[in-house]
Formats: structure tokens, sequence, C-alpha cells
């Protein structure tokens, strides 16, 4: 419990100066909770003596406590204030920078992470995980670190008056942390499970909005629901057990506390009784008794939490404690853009998918990729770009092996056009934008015209303001395309990857797409992948790929005089589309 409290602290890093100055304003807050209580006790001890006939009561008493019960209670509030300006926030700033520097990292480590965590994992851990520190983190700091400042200011005015009763209060808080150290177990004991439960249910109401079309297309509500059913109910399972379990503890807390407030107050009516106290004093020490073990007792909703937020950090450090694919990189600037493949292998954990393999690109050269499906083209893609390490043998990018970049020195030499277009939920300039961060209003327009699609976004009625669905979801997939297309050209990379970029086009889609990549590609070095030989047969050379090795190499005149699988893979296409390659 303790322990996750110096972690939380630690945490927040560069705030550490403002949590303490709020512990000290939380601190002089709480003995100004006291002064009212205080002097109130004095003019009733005023009064008292005046029924007494032992000193007359002036009428200057009443104005003393007046002010000084105002004044206090003004104080009060000014530091709780205090305290929250500088502590409330603290959460919230650290959130946001830790989310902007968990990006860098996931930006920065291998795919094959992501293929280990699921996205629900990563989801809840960037959101779920951080939401409750950004919350609560703050505040349950300040419900159990300033929970027992207030105790402790609190006991040191009960002393003044009556040690015994002091003692008893400290005894009453220190009986009273057993119950929280034993809830506190518990809650690290439930966290991992409560957060699988979570994580589980994240990723299945992910799967389930992603499969509504397929869902509703093949009628299968029913079977899509009982996952997504499955997940809540075992979250809800988990969180009602967790709450039973919480609150034997919670009870035993407030117990000891609230027998210890007892306790006080019979030591003070003895001494009362005995004359050893007044009886304004004997209220006094009451109204403490029954006020000052309000802050500990909140502690124990602290208590649960914070165990919780152990395990959160636990898995925040694992996620900044990755190895990132570049950390040994350095800021490459090339000089040419030839790519080699020196005897790479390569595979998915134990299953090797890319074996040998050799060849050369050639900068300003047009290099094809094809093959059956699944034989590795696309990895040999990602391979280049260092979305992987090579298992064995090694990759040169202008004469530099890819391990000696950064991952920023080395992409931004690279500009991709996928078949699956991805854009963000963001403005149509924003998603050309993307390319280049700085690009003026007439730089996105020229690629626009360039790739075909600034008519078609004038004609909108928002024109580049326009918000793009999430995926790009409002467009059509041949708008989608040519936006993808526009801000490749805006990144102005020397090398272009185009990975089935007309594979799914209708054909008067294409005959756009095909004028926008033409103005991507000049004067670049390019590898296509590609099932449509028409895209391929001017290229330079053209990469036969099939079950992870190049099993044919050259252009297409000399591919088609020989007998293999370029030759056979041609004819069937000859026979699927209804035409030939002369």
């Amino acid at each position: 419990m303790f322990k996750t409290v110096k972690r939380i602290i630690a945490w927040i890093g560069p705030y550490k100066g403002r949590l303490r100055l709020g512990m000290v304003c939380s601190f002089f807050a709480s003995l100004f909770t006291a002064v009212p209580i205080i002097t109130a006790a004095w003019a009733l001890s005023q009064v008292i003596s005046d029924m007494r006939g032992e000193a007359p009561f002036r009428t200057e008493v009443i104005w003393v406590a007046f002010l000084v019960i105002t004044g206090s209670t003004l104080l009060h509030y000014l530091l709780s204030y205090g305290r929250a300006l500088l502590q409330d926030s603290i959460g919230t700033e650290v959130a946001a920078s830790e989310r902007i520097r968990i990006g860098d990292i996931l930006k920065r480590v291998s795919l094959g992470y992501f293929e280990k965590n699921s996205t629900g994992e990563i989801l809840a851990d960037l959101t779920g995980e951080f939401t409750q520190l950004e919350t609560n983190g703050m505040k349950m700091i300040d419900v159990f670190v300033n929970g027992y400042i207030k105790f402790a200011a609190l006991v040191l005015c009960l002393a003044i008056f009556s040690p015994p009763s002091a003692l008893v209060a400290v005894c009453g808080a220190l009986l009273s942390t057993f119950a929280l150290r034993g809830l506190n177990r518990r809650s690290q004991k439930s966290s991992p499970i409560n957060r699988q439960a979570n994580e589980a249910l994240t990723g299945t109401v992910i799967e389930y909005a992603r499969g509504l079309p397929v869902v509703k297309s093949f009628g299968q509500e029913g079977a899509a629901i009982e996952a997504l059913r499955h997940a809540c109910e075992k979250s809800r399972q988990i969180n009602i057990s967790i709450e039973k379990a919480y609150q034997p503890w919670n009870m035993l807390h407030i117990f000891v506390l609230k027998l210890a407030s007892v306790i006080i107050v019979m030591i003070t009516a003895f001494f009362t009784m005995g004359e050893a106290m007044t009886l304004s004093y004997f209220l006094m020490m009451a109204m403490f008794a029954f006020s000052m073990f309000s802050g500990s007792e909140a502690v124990i909703e602290s208590a649960y939490a914070l165990g919780m937020f152990g395990a959160a950090l636990d898995k925040i450090d694992r996620l900044k404690q990755v190895d990132f694919i570049d950390q040994d990189g350095v800021d490459v600037t090339l000089s040419s853009c030839d790519i080699c493949f020196d005897h790479v292998s390569f595979g998915y954990g134990d299953n090797e998918v890319i074996r040998d393999v050799n060849f050369t690109v050639r900068q300003h050269t047009t290099t094809a990729f094809v093959g059956p499906s699944g034989g590795g083209k696309t990895t040999l893609c990602n391979l280049m770009m260092r979305f992987y390490d090579v298992k064995s043998g090694k990759i040169t990018v202008g004469g530099h092996d890819v391990r000696e970049f950064t991952c920023d020195s080395l992409l931004r030499n690279f500009s991709m056009v996928f078949q699956n277009v991805y854009l963000f939920r963001d403005t149509i300039r924003n998603n050309i934008r993307f390319g280049k961060p700085d690009a003026t209003e007439n730089e996105i327009v020229a690629v626009a015209k360039a790739a075909c699609c600034h008519d078609f976004i004038i004609a909108m009625p928002d024109g580049y303001d326009t918000m793009v669905g999430e995926g790009g979801s409002s467009l059509s997939g041949g708008e989608k395309q040519r936006i993808s297309i526009a801000r490749a050209i805006l990144k102005d990379a020397p090398i272009v990857i185009l990975d089935e970029a007309t594979a799914s086009i209708d054909p008067e889609n294409e005959h756009l797409i095909q004028q926008a990549l033409s103005a991507l590609t000049h004067g670049k070095t390019i590898i296509t992948i590609a099932h449509r030989l028409a895209t391929i047969e001017s290229a330079d050379q053209i990469l036969v790929v099939n079950h992870g090795r190049i099993a044919q190499q050259g252009t297409h005149r000399e591919l088609m005089s020989q007998k293999g699988i370029y030759k056979d893979f041609v004819s069937l296409r000859e026979k699927a589309e209804g035409w030939r390659i002369a």
C-alpha cells in the first residue's frame, strides 16, 4: 500500500514539488478545521464561568470567537483550494504526456509485438489503466496521504488537551492499518483477474462492432452477440465477487476507528467527572473524537484503489520497458536508394516464411513482386522498412544496414500505398497533410489534383474540411485510395511501395488511380506487389516469390521465354481476365 503510494509519487516525476506543497496546504487546512472547535469550546467555557458566577461574561468574547471562527474557516477553504489547484490536475497532465510517450514507444516496436498482444489488451492499457491513474490516482493520494495528514494535525491538537486520548487515537489508527493491508493484498490478487476480464470485454466489443456488417449480412446476430454476452457476464461476476471480498475488511476498519472514538469519549468523560477537564473541553474532545477519523475512514477506499493502481503501474511499466526495434539506431541520411537483400531469412516465431532471399533493387527502377498469395511478398516489403527484424542475413538501403537507422530516419525514405486504405477520423485536409504535417494549403491542393481527388473533394459540402468517418467509412474505396495516394505524393519519399493498390478498384476508378500512381511514382524507386499483370509488364525486374523464396527473376520478356511459375501464372491470368500480353 505505502509502496504503491511511493510508486505513484515516482510516476508523477517533475510534479513532485507541487504534490508536496499541496500536502503542506492540506496539513494547515486541517489545523484550521480544529480552530473553530477549540474557539467554540473556549467561548462556551466563558459562558459556563459566568453562569457559575466565577467570572463575568464579556461581549468581546463573542466578537473574538466570531472573527477567529470566520478567519479560520476562510483560511481552511483557501488552503483547500490551493491544494486542489496544486494536486488535482497532476494526474491528467502526467497521463497525457505518458500516453504520448507510450504512443511513440508503440511506433518503434516490432510489429510482432501486436501479434503477441491483442488490440483489446493494448486499448485497455492506454485507456483503462491510464484513466484509472488520471482520474483517481491523485484523488486516492489525496484521500490516503492527506487523510493521515488531517489525522496527524487533529491528534496534535488532541494531545495538547489530553495526551491519553491522543495515544488512543494513534493506537486506533495503527490497528486499522491491519484491515487496510488485508484489503490491499486482496485488491492486488483480484486486480489481474479484473483487468483480464476488462481486456476480454474491450476486445469482444471491438470485434463485435467491426463485424456488424458481416453479422447482418449472414443474419447471425444471435451467434455474434453470444461472445459479447459471455464477456459481460464474466465481468459482472468478477466485479460482484470483488465487492463481496471488499466489504468485510471495510467493516473491520470502520469498527476499529469508531471503537477508538468511543474510548476517547469515555476517557475524557472520566476526566470531566474527576474535574480534571471542564465540561466545555469535554464537549470539544467528543467532537474531535468523532471527526478526527473522518479522513482515516475514507482511506479504506483508497487502500482498495491503490491495490488496483499497483497492477496498473505494472502494466504501464511493461509497456515502457518493451525493446525498441531501433534502440541502437542513429539518424542516417541516404545518398542513394538501392535496396539489397543478402541471404535474408525470417519467420513468425518458429514458422519460417522467408528463406535465404537475395536480390537488389536499383535506384530509380521498378521492381514487381508476383506470386501466389501467402508466398511472402508483403513480408519482404515489411522487412525492408524494418517492421520486423530478419532472422539471418541483412538488408541494406543505400548501402546502410536497416538496423543502423532509427525508425524515423529509415521510414522517411518510404511511401506506401496499401490495398486496404486506413484514413483517420479527421478532415480530408488533415488526412492528406499526414504525409507532411507542415504542408501549405497550396501544396495540399496540388497533390490532391495530382492524385485525381480534388474534384470530388470540392464537390462535398465542406470541401477539404469534410470529416472522414472512422477508417474512411464515409468515402468510397476509390476515393479513399486516391486520398492515400495524395498523402503519399505529399510525403515525396524516394522509395514507393504499392501493395495491391488497384486490386479491389472498379474499372472507372482504376483509370483515375493509375493516373494518380503515375504522378506518385515519377522519378522514384518503385516496388509493386500486384496480381494484375498489366501493372507489372513494364517493370525493370520481376521477382517471383513462392514459399518464401525467389523462384524466378527477370523482365517480363525474359520470364515468358522460360518455363516456370511466372509463365503459368500469366496463362492463368489471361484465361481469367480474357486478354493477352503481346
